[in-house]
């Protein structure tokens, strides 16, 4: 194992090469560029024996990693904000196929108006796709996360696609330490695909007929029967990597501080750490407050989520995206889950909508929304919006 002081991007892409993808196919588009531009070079140095496929379009680079995979191919793709939405209709596709494709999605804000900076508006607009979808911290657990997502995808009980989400400049154009592990361990940990069903002449299948009312629901429901068995999965293959490589971020969920604490941060991505270092800082001061890190946003972890926050005083969600027209979709889903066990819901619910477009996450942002929260519950609020502008302001 080496550790290097490097890019995000060019983390992500020296993982992806100890994965070794049969086919990528990738079009750039900011902030995910670095991803792919990377792995470019890699294999046009030699240094990874792959097919790398120049498209016109992201819908085109969805597309490629589909037909590769059908015919029994790893496939690995990247992209973001408007790229990832042009890229929906073959989403769909790809996980109703059953076809483990890897992607790797560099969270941004969606237009109009034009904005490249970070956000996850993006991932969870897909969110009904049929993905598995994880959210990760910082660089080290995105590169992580690129080896433990084809381990869960190309399960054989499983076999769905897999996107890791990684907040997009905080993370992709950061330069942190990187633990890059070595090829003999990864081949170890993660061994050659090997499907069971694939396009072939010699044995010809085919893949995506059409199907009628008697059968489509049937493909829906299979779907979620598996996104159900995935959650066991994702917890087991996060152990074995603790195992294996020393490396451990939580499977479905993570907890900081949260053993005896009244009132509990809940977030997802980079955030985490400066909800951390204000926790730290609350900690300092004698209050009783934690963190539950949402890693898996789909399969959504209910029982987990439901078994670390009931019975808590306080739950403050922070989210980099929202449901216009309906509020905060993470905090929708969480209160969700006390809906039928009202016995040991937490007292108070806020929700606050943080950072959209890029907007600078600070230590005393999180202060003042805990501050706020504690006092009264906040149904819905966008922290540090310039309320000045919306009144007339300059």
């Amino acid at each position: 194992m080496v550790r290097n002081m490097i890019e995000g991007s060019r983390a992500v892409a020296e993982f992806v090469k100890l994965c070794k993808p049969n086919v990528i196919s990738a079009y750039p588009i900011t902030p995910q560029t670095h991803i792919v531009e990377n792995l470019a070079q890699i294999v046009a140095d030699g240094q990874l024996k792959t097919e790398f496929v120049n498209v016109e379009s992201e819908h085109s680079a969805a597309s490629v990693v589909l037909g590769a995979s059908a015919t029994g191919a790893r496939t690995y793709t990247a992209t973001t904000s408007q790229g990832l939405l042009l890229m929906l209709e073959v989403l769909y596709n790809i996980a109703g196929l059953r076809l483990p494709v890897s992607l790797t999605c560099a969270n941004r804000s969606v237009s109009s108006p034009i904005n490249i900076w970070n956000d996850h508006q993006d991932a969870v607009t897909v969110r009904d796709s049929g993905w598995i979808q994880i959210f990760v911290e910082n660089n080290q657990e995105a590169g992580d996360m690129q080896i433990q997502a084809y381990k869960i995808g190309e399960d054989k009980d499983i076999m769905l696609p897999v996107m890791v989400c990684m907040d997009g400049f905080v993370l992709t154009h950061a330069y942190e330490p990187v633990d890059v592990p070595s090829e003999e361990d990864v081949d170890e940990f993660l061994p050659k695909y090997k499907p069971k069903y694939y396009l072939t002449p010699k044995e010809p299948l085919t893949f995506g007929a059409m199907v009628g009312p008697e059968r489509y629901m049937e493909t829906r429901y299979l779907i979620q029967e598996t996104m159900e068995k995935a959650k066991p999965k994702i917890e087991h293959v996060a152990n074995e990597f603790k195992e294996k490589f020393g490396r451990y971020y939580g499977g479905l969920i993570d907890k900081y501080q949260a053993s005896d604490a009244d009132t509990l941060l809940v977030g997802m991505g980079s955030m985490l750490g400066t909800m951390k270092d204000a926790v730290d800082k609350l900690r300092s001061q004698g209050k009783k407050i934690g963190i539950v890190k949402v890693r898996s946003f789909r399969p959504f972890p209910n029982e987990q989520l439901y078994d670390a926050l009931k019975g808590v005083k306080n739950i403050i969600i922070f989210e980099k995206s929202i449901s216009l027209g309906k509020g905060g979709i993470l905090c929708s889903e969480i209160k969700s889950l006390f809906d039928s066990k009202s016995r040991n819901a937490p007292s108070n619910f806020s929700n606050f909508i943080i950072g959209l477009g890029g907007r600078d996450i600070t230590q005393n942002s999180i202060l003042g929304a805990v501050e706020r929260a504690q006092k009264q519950p906040v149904e819905l609020d966008f922290i540090d919006l310039d309320r000045e502008l919306l009144v007339g302001g300059d």
